[in-house]
């Protein structure tokens, strides 16, 4: 778990709306299609929440630092932004902010649809938590069997690994990416609020190489 201090933005706007069955879901999240409105639904009930500019801000920064540290590691990954996560025989389903398939990025390659009860979860779900949702994100990602995921706040960086129970345990060190120190990352998060893109990517990227590029490379089997 990684701690830093920043501003909290305006908190988003949610409702929960109970007793509402999966073709209803299905109805709302189909027709909702790229507005800027997340809907989540579990086992009957169902939240739609609006997204703040600080919240998108928050997401679009670790996308950005996610991106640059797969390239320079030379990590295979396939990125699926907020597609909707959902298996109508778990009843139920959500919208990740982002969500990454890593070890299984090669099954993936060139496709442009998923199906969730053939392909396997993502490796990795990011999840901007500026505001709590009424409904537990974290089951739904469990029952769905996602290892990873990240939880973010705008202070503390959270890795929660799925345990062999079925549920998350809180780690200091990600599946995903072994080699980050987590508490770096949140710090460059943060930078971000403050330094010109161009500059936070460049900074963020020669961190990388020296830190941990090279040792991490140096150490790993040939491929």
């Amino acid at each position: 778990m990684a701690t830093v201090h920043a501003p909290k933005p305006p908190s988003e706007q949610r409702i929960v709306l109970s007793c509402i069955d999966w073709p209803t879901y299905l109805v709302f999240s189909d027709r909702l299609g790229d507005r800027h409105v997340r809907v989540t639904y579990n086992r009957g009930e169902m939240e739609l929440m609006t997204l703040s500019p600080g919240h998108e801000r928050w997401k679009h920064l670790l996308v950005l630092l996610l991106a640059v540290l797969a390239e320079e590691m030379e990590l295979e990954m396939a990125g699926f932004a907020s597609m909707t996560c959902r298996r109508e025989d778990l009843d139920r389903g959500l919208e990740p902010d982002e969500c990454y398939w890593i070890v299984n990025a090669r099954l993936l390659r060139g496709r442009q649809y998923v199906d969730l009860t053939k392909d396997p979860p993502p490796d990795l779900v990011l999840e901007v938590e500026i505001s709590r949702s009424f409904l537990d994100r974290l089951s739904i990602c469990a029952a769905l069997k996602v290892p990873e995921v990240w939880r973010w706040d705008g202070e503390t960086l959270r890795v929660c690994l799925l345990g062999s129970d079925g549920q998350y345990i809180e780690s200091d060190r990600s599946k995903a990416f072994p080699f980050l120190p987590m508490a770096q990352l949140a710090r460059f998060l943060v930078l971000g609020t403050t330094m010109d893109e161009g500059k936070l990517l460049r900074t963020f990227r020669t961190w990388v190489r020296e830190q941990i590029a090279r040792g991490w490379q140096s150490d790993s089997p040939a491929q």
